[in-house]
């Protein structure tokens, strides 16, 4: 009897212990920004658009209702659709924040004038300067590497080489068989674009894209649309961010996929989170900055199918994508300056291009928008 007591004793300790730690926690994520809060409860809802993985975008957004007792609606866009709304609805946003999705859009929107700056405390985590907006009109969270996948199946029964650099892409052998993201669409493809034309200058950079369409097969509304039938060998070699291939291979088994990272180095995406001004839950979207850019947020990436690298010093990062030899270091400097100042230019310049060499670009079959 004893026994039994003492047993039950130990247990009542360890349960309250638990019940202690779990009231710890909840004080520690909302110390120091009490009255913020206060404020973003009273306004009770927020909304956000989403340009990362669906599965990633709705566990945030669930995580933050769960902590905050704060309604929290969302809509997956692409990082161009998000653009086009927000200059279409011209100070009066739909949605408070934007979240995932590569930053050139990012530092477009910054650029007009739709992203309100706010001074994050959990900022001070960001590891460095380039991973967050000078003005602080958007916040890094997680960065990804640009590269090429393919179907290995599918290559062995063509008889092709694996292609080891985007120069290689535009090898004959290829026609009909590589996948990319459409350039009006997506923030990948206009981090294709800016890319190729650092890598080979402005004119040779362009002229590649026109070289490269005659091997393109679709052009994908979203950046992660190639990844998403490389699998099945729909798409046979495709061009987007690495960890999309790894959420493939290991969620849900397409173990044919491989992938390249390109031999004469490649860029990476910054994924971000911002503000849209005129937002109306300000205080809401002020608090999802900075749950964004805790661990409470980011640490459920891998959880949810984003093996991202993390931009967080108090992130855990994921293991896996290392696993799989990727590395954030291993990238060319990116001008981020000239890519703000003219990816809306660069985009029209290339389509018009394809136009003029005889693409269709406005088949919507081949340059998807839905």
């Amino acid at each position: 009897m004893k026994k039994l007591t003492a047993i039950l004793l130990v247990l009542a300790l360890v349960i309250s212990a638990s019940f202690a730690q779990g009231a710890q926690e909840t004080a520690v994520a909302n110390e120091g920004d009490s009255e913020l809060v206060k404020a973003a409860k009273a306004e009770g809802e927020l909304v956000v658009y989403g340009s990362c993985e669906e599965e990633y975008l709705a566990a945030a957004c669930e995580k933050f209702q769960e902590m905050y007792g704060i309604k929290t609606s969302y809509q997956r866009l692409s990082t161009g659709e998000v653009q086009a709304k927000i200059e279409e609805e011209n100070g009066n946003p739909s949605a408070d924040v934007w979240f995932g999705g590569t930053t050139d859009p990012y530092n477009v929107l910054a650029a007009e004038g739709f992203l309100e700056p706010y001074e994050a405390e959990n900022a001070k985590h960001i590891t460095k300067s380039v991973y967050k907006d000078s003005e602080n009109r958007w916040f890094g969270i997680y960065t990804g590497i640009l590269g090429i996948m393919y179907n290995k199946d599918e290559v062995a029964r063509l008889g092709i080489d694996i292609p080891q650099d985007f120069a290689d892409l535009t090898d004959p052998q290829y026609k009909g068989l590589i996948w990319t993201s459409n350039y009006n669409t997506a923030g990948t493809a206009k981090l294709i674009i800016n890319t190729v034309i650092q890598k080979y200058g402005h004119d040779a950079g362009i002229q590649y894209l026109v070289d490269l369409d005659k091997n393109i097969q679709v052009y994908t509304k979203s950046g992660s649309g190639p990844s998403k039938n490389v699998g099945t060998g729909e798409c046979v070699i495709g061009l987007g961010f690495l960890h999309d291939v790894i959420y493939q291979i290991v969620d849900n088994g397409y173990d044919n996929i491989g992938m390249v990272i390109p031999s004469s180095g490649t860029t990476c995406e910054i994924g971000a989170t911002a503000i849209f001004r005129g937002a109306k839950h300000p205080n809401a979207a002020k608090l999802w900055i900075e749950f964004a850019l805790s661990p409470d947020c980011v640490n459920i990436a891998k959880e949810n199918g984003s093996y991202q690298f993390l931009v967080l010093d108090n992130a855990e990062q994921p293991e896996i994508a290392y696993e799989f030899g990727l590395d954030p270091s291993n990238v060319i400097d990116y001008d981020f300056a000239d890519a703000t100042a003219n990816i809306k230019t660069y985009v029209q310049e290339v389509m018009n291009a394809l136009a003029a060499s005889g693409a269709a670009t406005d088949d919507v079959t081949r340059f998807q928008v839905k």
